[in-house]
């Protein structure tokens, strides 16, 4: 475990003044008033080494230069059947609260299939919910709680998850690189819900190569994880895969009774939609909102990641070519009956 001292924390403080006005006017972007904090979720990224984790916050602040980082609520994805098409091909969204404020985001990782648009828009779309998250949805509910809340709980439905995944692992690696080396350290714990056989097989190999803070973070449950999650939220924060119990867990219908986190019509993305209309219009952006998509830089996986990355591919590779194997996983449905 990286214990992180007030010594470390002052000489990073000292660091910082020293950067260029422009790198310290994103920096308070970031912070939203709690320097402290984001010094310290970068030191235990680069498990507490000042050096390194100052070079990581700099490049990153570079990074929301170079990319317009900051203006990116003011451009919304248009129109607004594109921005459908890719909440129903990219399945995240925010649920609810945990008991102790933080906020409840959940991904579809097995039925996500990134096919209705090109890379730049779910990128576009997924450094606009990092950035909600962070200047809207943590503020508030650090005034709502009544203490200064800055990571959320991810739930991660497994349910769908077929040898296929391997067509999205690039876009995947990228996304993940790119909350790795500029959004280190927002999640507390990472819930794994409706394991199939091949995400257990590829799970045994990969825990291994995983830091051990992270390792730490990930907690793989049982069928949807509805009882365990229930500890720790309110039913209402469920999110819609993990409201039913027993072994039909995973057979929800997206568009049944449950209230789908993932849907544009969910009131978390209505709001995140409306929020970067309403800030386009603020800065008279017309001109920006008939614009395609955003492009951001594509960051460089480190090593650690690529190595994990590679280690999936070669794992869902080995696995498909099992006699019988692969068959059997093009149609596995998790928990079914």
């Amino acid at each position: 475990m990286v214990f992180i001292t007030e010594e470390s924390i002052k000489e990073f403080q000292t660091l910082m003044e020293e950067i260029a006005e422009p790198l310290k006017k994103t920096f308070q972007n970031v912070h939203q008033g709690y320097p402290s904090g984001t010094l310290i979720r970068f030191l235990k990224a680069r498990d507490g080494n000042v050096s390194k984790a100052h070079k990581m916050l700099v490049d990153s602040l570079n990074w929301r230069i170079q990319n317009e980082i900051d203006d990116i609520l003011t451009k919304p994805i248009i129109p607004t059947d594109l921005y459908r098409g890719l909440r129903d091909s990219y399945l995240m969204g925010m649920s609810g609260y945990s008991k102790e404020g933080l906020p409840v985001i959940a991904i579809g990782v097995g039925l996500s299939m990134f096919d209705k648009a090109s890379i730049h828009y779910y990128i576009q779309s997924h450094i606009q919910m990092n950035e909600y998250r962070d200047r809207v949805i943590l503020p508030s509910a650090t005034k709502k709680f009544g203490r200064h809340i800055s990571t959320c709980i991810k739930v991660l439905d497994m349910t769908g998850l077929k040898l296929s995944a391997l067509n999205h692992i690039k876009i995947t690696t990228v996304l993940s690189t790119i909350d790795d080396q500029n959004y280190p350290e927002k999640t507390d714990t990472y819930f794994i819900v409706n394991a199939p056989y091949i995400f257990s097989a590829c799970w045994k190999v990969v825990r291994p190569l995983l830091q051990e803070r992270t390792r730490k973070k990930v907690q793989v449950l049982s069928g949807s994880g509805r009882d365990e999650l229930l500890k720790i939220m309110d039913y209402a924060s469920l999110p819609h895969f993990c409201k039913k119990e027993g072994s039909s867990s995973s057979r929800y219908s997206r568009n049944g009774t449950y209230d789908d986190c993932f849907s544009l019509d969910h009131s978390f993305h209505e709001q995140l939609y409306n929020y970067t209309k309403e800030q386009a219009k603020l800065l008279e952006a017309d001109a920006l909102i008939k614009q395609g998509s955003f492009h951001v830089d594509f960051p460089e996986p480190d090593p650690e990641g690529a190595k994990i990355a590679q280690t999936i591919e070669t794992e869902f590779q080995r696995l498909g070519n099992q006699n019988g194997v692969s068959n059997s996983l093009r149609g596995i449905k998790i928990n079914a009956d």
